[in-house]
């Protein structure tokens, strides 16, 4: 059944997957407009999970010529399959939170998604100065990642760039293109837990998942007309305002 939510979720999911196949944080997005379609706190954020995941490999794909560098230099299948792992486990920890503690750690998760995709950069920069991760260190931090990304997942592409950063590599867009087959896969694998739970609002996340699925394909092409500091800056207010709203009315 058609609902009144739906143009708007369409249109914002494909703003979303636009913006993760750019500069990340689609999440801050969709998210709460889910919350505000009146989704309960998890089903939202399996189905926002639901909704962004294909087009992450849709933009892997559009990357894949940029990341022959990133594939030269690290071992991305077994990233991949960290990624799978910690997706899985993270999930589970979601379902395993009770719904009024989760929607309580709402505004402080968004909070923390917030700083990293604000300060992100300066993190990145600070960190290269002083510290160089070796294969197992970044095999460790991504396991934490994706951990937090089959949690909740917002700001997790930022985490993921500055890992990259301080592995050592330095093309942007070889960076993006793994970062986005990494996400692909962690969050692959926590809306797969999702379904089998049956924790997935399937009319609202099939009709995100097209649109974001057409925004991540767009992304890459977009990517290279639009300054990212403009984008950067739309995602760093609106998700500073959500984190205070959240804040104010949970």
């Amino acid at each position: 059944m058609i609902s009144w939510h739906d143009p708007a979720l369409f249109l914002v999911a494909l703003f979303a997957g636009v913006l993760n196949s750019i500069a990340g944080g689609g999440s801050f997005f969709t998210f709460p407009t889910l919350l505000w379609a009146g989704l309960n706190p998890i089903i939202a954020n399996a189905t926002n999970t639901l909704a962004l995941f294909p087009g992450s490999f849709i933009s892997a794909w559009a990357y894949r010529h940029d990341m022959t560098l990133a594939q030269q230099k690290l071992p991305v299948i077994r990233l991949a399959l960290i990624s799978v792992a910690g997706g899985i486990l993270g999930s589970v920890l979601l379902l395993s939170t009770p719904e009024y503690l989760f929607m309580h750690a709402v505004p402080w998760l968004l909070s923390f998604a917030s700083l990293i995709f604000i300060f992100g950069n300066r993190i990145t920069a600070w960190s290269l100065r002083h510290f160089h991760l070796s294969i197992p260190g970044i095999f460790f931090l991504q396991f934490l990642i994706s951990i937090y990304g089959g949690y909740f997942g917002g700001g997790v592409g930022i985490l993921m760039l500055a890992v990259l950063s301080l592995y050592g590599l330095e093309d942007f867009h070889s960076m993006n293109g793994l970062k986005t087959l990494l996400a692909g896969c962690m969050n692959l694998m926590a809306t797969l837990t999702f379904v089998v739970s049956g924790h997935i609002d399937w009319h609202t996340g099939g009709l995100m998942m097209i649109s974001a699925t057409l925004g991540g394909w767009l992304g890459p092409a977009i990517a290279k007309k639009i300054p990212q500091t403009t984008l950067r800056q739309l995602v760093a207010c609106v998700a500073v305002a959500t984190s205070i709203y959240f804040f104010l009315t949970t």
